[in-house]
């Protein structure tokens, strides 16, 4: 790095620690002439800083705001307590845009050295914002490492622990980072698989990037909503059970779209197909997804099978009743 370089470094670093600096105060401080300052604030104005001056004995300069970001010249003590306040909002979902808090502390610890790094990873462990309750762990360098990817559309490889323990080697063009119930999902084109996947990031280990681009598939915000939908579904329910439909697995692939994932073939004309929730209404939701006309049996245990069964039967005699009378025409009885 070049004295003058280092120079306009420091000068660019004294100007964002305070609001004004007289100029012969500034000149003092970096060892040269007030000339030598009027041309290194030239050099930062040229760089996109806007550096207002004002003339006379109680003059000098001040770093002022402009319409866009220019770089930003961080002391260690500000680039850790930066970077550890990125991973908490990260972490604990403080604030919107949960993919441009990720990218933004994916920059930054970029270009951490190495010493920094350990710090915030060493003081990142000890801060727990309180009142907030954390889902499963998920390492902020791999949330990083991830965004990176998702930015520069770069194909990576990991290993994946599926909620049966198995375990499984994916290569993957990353396109979408998204927080869910305390969880990080990644939705991405799996190139084994050849479509659309979402995984748990708490799940992923040995991430590596492969340095191979690739062109992005369109999807829709509205689009990852619903697959980030379904992962979310995928997690253990209170009430689990089973469905098996009349309708042969291609066409109720066909049918039913990204919701047909942990769906298999029962045989060549049936159709078996996981559903749950956290109670028997949330099931019964789930069988109410299944087309028209299609009939089907289910392995719902007791006590759900129960009440579900008698909730039924009380909509049907409701179905069978008498309409009630519309609102405001019901009979009063005559007053004694």
């Amino acid at each position: 790095m070049t004295d003058t370089t280092s120079r306009a470094l420091s000068l660019l670093n004294l100007l964002q620690t305070h609001r004004h600096w007289p100029g012969s105060e500034l000149a003092a401080r970096l060892g040269v002439t007030e000339r030598t300052v009027r041309r290194d604030i030239d050099r930062l104005r040229e760089l996109g800083y806007r550096v207002e001056s004002t003339p006379g004995t109680a003059g000098g300069y001040r770093l002022e705001a402009g319409s866009a970001v220019p770089p930003l010249l961080l002391t260690d003590e500000e680039a850790v307590a930066m970077a550890i306040g990125l991973r908490v909002a990260a972490s604990q979902r403080l604030i919107a845009g949960a993919e441009t808090t990720i990218t933004a502390l994916a920059k930054l610890e970029q270009v951490l050295p190495a010493p920094l790094r350990r710090r915030v990873n060493a003081l990142a462990e000890t801060v727990q914002p309180a009142g907030i309750t954390s889902g499963a762990p998920v390492s902020s360098e791999v949330l990083g490492e991830l965004a990176l990817a998702i930015r520069d559309h770069e194909r990576v490889r990991f290993s994946y622990t599926s909620a049966a323990g198995v375990v499984t080697r994916r290569r993957v063009e990353p396109h979408a980072l998204a927080p869910a119930d305390r969880h990080w999902y990644l939705l991405c084109w799996d190139l084994e698989r050849d479509d659309w996947r979402t995984f748990r990031v708490d799940r992923l280990a040995q991430l590596a990037h492969t340095r191979v681009l690739f062109t992005p598939r369109p999807l829709t915000p509205e689009e990852i909503e619903e697959f980030i939908l379904i992962a979310r579904s995928w997690v253990r329910q209170a009430v689990e059970a089973d469905v098996v439909m009349e309708l042969p697995f291609d066409e109720m692939k066909r049918q039913f779209g990204q919701w047909s994932q942990g769906a298999t073939a029962e045989d060549a004309e049936h159709t078996r197909w996981p559903v749950g929730g956290a109670d028997w209404r949330e099931t019964l939701y789930g069988m109410l997804y299944i087309p028209p006309g299609v009939e089907f049996t289910t392995d719902l245990a007791e006590p759900g099978r129960s009440e579900l069964r008698e909730s039924l039967q009380r909509v049907l005699r409701a179905m069978d009743a008498p309409a009630p009378p519309p609102a405001g025409r019901a009979s009063i009885a005559n007053p004694a």
